[in-house]
């Protein structure tokens, strides 16, 4: 649910993320140490391999997409969970879904590579996807069928513990499975193109469109045709038909095994951002040189062959430049650095460019707790609005999200093809805005999108209240809120994106895009805090909680006032961060020239 937009030029932002948010592929001709490719594989796979890499991954989405979207509504009608606990489940196994690319990416890089990464996770997705599948189809494996009367006043029996247990495993893994697949399907599919060629270069950009495409595709087919399968027609069906088509993704992945380039792993940069730590901790007690006295003092070596620009030196977490100061025995007698004592001004000024991120990334989290309501309470909203399209067509609560991604689709390619050239001759900057600019007007979006929430919200349960019995408001008074929503991730998931593998070095840019799970991960259990809260503590003395069963007697509008007031503080608290974000420096190295020193001005 991160990008949505239409041709080429109009998805430009999402191309650059997946083009620069991963390493580029030595040439299987040139083999350069470290990127070696099987001595098999003499050719790239090419569009051959294609069909297989992208069969996976978009099946793999259509499966946890498709779940995703609708889950709540079968946790409430299916298990008998109130509102709250069913948005906690939802939200802890969302958080451990964003988290888990995080860790996939780790293994694949300093293990077992990427095709046998994809492998595993494609068939713990299928066994996921089963088990949830046969939480529908078997009785036992679900608490009794609860009239909507009684479950509106929670008298309903709750799943057992053994029927919980086995929801929860197929939960975990479908988690492992987004963990292997999402961080390693886009560099699989790039590693099967040559990029010094021109023709494996337009392989790669067209890659990145069919990915797009395929991945635009899923969500569409998702939120309506799998939702309104399984919210009219039947539950076993409407899971079992993307459990079928991931048994099928793997077939299809493991046919082309002799068609692959198989990249080796190439090790964690995670290993090498410790030993900055270690060794400045180790050096705590070394003087640092005065400025201009520096020459000789650190470690500086020729860049490594996948480093593609040098940082300079500079004086922000001075502490950390201990890394790199040369002491007695800090070399071995080959001339390399010994482990965890000794590092590069390199390796120093790239860690430095994380935590100079860090507190940007942290805003995030609340902002994008806004958004984190379309799968939880918008479907409460929605299951009790009208939701007719006709006297016989409903329209199911899981689709209401179509109108964010409907938005993001229509406003991107205004924003690219107008606003930004609009905005390039008023600022004269390239982006028309600054990233961190269009990163604020989405956090101050999603406090617009919660004080909407909170209006219809109050609108909508003053119609039910005044007029019992009588034709609820239409679904359709959502649209704001949904609207914002998209607006919201729009200018602020994109923006991010971008921000990330600007500012990151570039082959440590597979952090920078797993920093976006890892803030929606956080959105996560943030909001599953604050329900939480909120539901422990509001209500008593005869009057139900904020976020009772009964919305029409609960106050969800109180609820999303809440949110709104904590992303109003989480805009103070960007505005403030992002005054004093200090932009990373880069020296171009230019063939017969003398190296300058340029500040980025993203």
């Amino acid at each position: 649910m991160v990008v949505k937009s239409i041709k080429e030029k109009s998805s430009s932002f999402f191309l650059y993320f997946c083009s620069k948010g991963f390493k580029k592929p030595a040439s299987p001709q040139q083999g350069t140490k470290g990127n070696a490719v099987s001595s098999e594989q003499k050719q790239p796979g090419g569009w051959k391999a294609m069909p297989f890499i992208l069969g996976n991954e978009t099946f793999e989405r259509f499966a946890t997409i498709g779940l995703l979207s609708n889950f709540m509504v079968y946790l409430m009608k299916k298990f008998n969970m109130d509102q709250v606990s069913a948005s906690n489940v939802l939200n802890i196994w969302s958080g451990v879904s964003n988290f888990a690319p995080l860790i996939g990416a780790f293994i694949s890089d300093a293990y077992v590579g990427r095709f046998a990464t994809i492998a595993v996770a494609s068939v713990a997705s299928f066994l996921g996807m089963l088990t949830i599948t046969l939480t529908a189809w078997i009785p036992q494996l679900q608490p009794p069928q609860c009239p909507a009367e009684q479950q509106l006043h929670g008298h309903c029996i709750s799943p057992s513990k053994a029927q919980l247990g086995v929801l929860l495993t197929g939960l975990g893994l479908l988690s492992i499975g987004t963990g292997g697949i999402r961080p390693c399907s886009i560099p699989f599919g790039i590693d099967q193109f040559d990029p010094t060629t021109e023709e494996g270069a337009k392989g790669i950009n067209s890659f990145f469109n069919w990915y797009y495409t395929t991945f635009t595709l899923v969500i569409l087919l998702t939120l309506t045709l799998v939702v309104y399968i399984q919210d009219s027609v039947s539950w076993v069906l409407g899971l079992g038909i993307p459990t079928l088509l991931m048994a099928a993704s793997i077939v299809l992945f493991l046919i082309g095994t002799r068609i692959y380039v198989h990249v080796k792993p190439q090790g964690s940069i995670f290993s090498s951002i410790a030993q900055v730590f270690v060794a400045a901790y180790n050096k705590r007690h070394v003087r640092l040189p005065a400025e201009g006295q520096e020459f000789g003092v650190f470690y500086d070596p020729p860049l490594k062959e996948y480093v593609l620009s040098k940082l300079p030196l500079t004086y922000q977490f001075r502490f950390l430049n201990k890394a790199a100061i040369t002491t007695k025995n800090d070399l071995e007698d080959d001339g390399s650095p010994k482990k965890w004592w000794l590092c590069s001004i390199q390796d120093v000024e790239e860690v430095k460019c994380l935590i100079r991120i860090i507190p940007i990334w942290a805003s995030g989290i609340i902002s994008f707790t806004a958004m984190a309501q379309q799968g939880t309470f918008t479907l409460s909203q929605a299951l009790k609005m009208n939701r007719h399209l006709g006297p016989k067509f409903q329209i199911p609560a899981g689709s209401m999200g179509v109108i964010s991604m409907l938005t993001i689709g229509i406003f991107l390619p205004v924003y690219d093809r107008i606003m930004v050239p609009s905005l390039r001759k008023i600022t004269k900057h390239e982006g028309g805005i600054t990233l961190l600019q269009r990163i604020g007007i989405g956090n101050f979006f999603s406090i617009l999108a919660m004080v909407a929430a909170g209006v219809f919200e109050q609108k909508r349960r003053n119609s039910a209240t005044l007029h019992p019995g009588a034709a609820p408001i239409s679904v359709f008074w959502l649209s704001p809120q949904l609207i914002l929503m998209g607006f919201c991730e729009a200018f602020n998931i994109l923006g991010q994106i971008e921000f990330f593998n600007k500012q990151f070095p570039e082959h440590m840019r597979s952090i920078a895009n797993s920093l976006i799970f890892c803030s929606l991960a956080g959105s996560s259990y943030l909001s599953s805090i604050v329900v939480n809260v909120v539901h422990h503590v509001t209500g008593g003395h005869g009057h139900p909680d904020w976020l009772t069963n009964d919305i029409n007697a609960g106050r969800l509008d109180y609820f999303y006032y809440i949110l709104a007031v904590m992303s109003a503080f989480n805009f103070l608290y960007f505005l403030y961060v992002a005054h004093r974000y200090r932009y990373k420096g880069q020296v171009r190295i230019e063939p017969k020239s003398e190296p300058d020193v340029e500040l980025s001005s993203m």
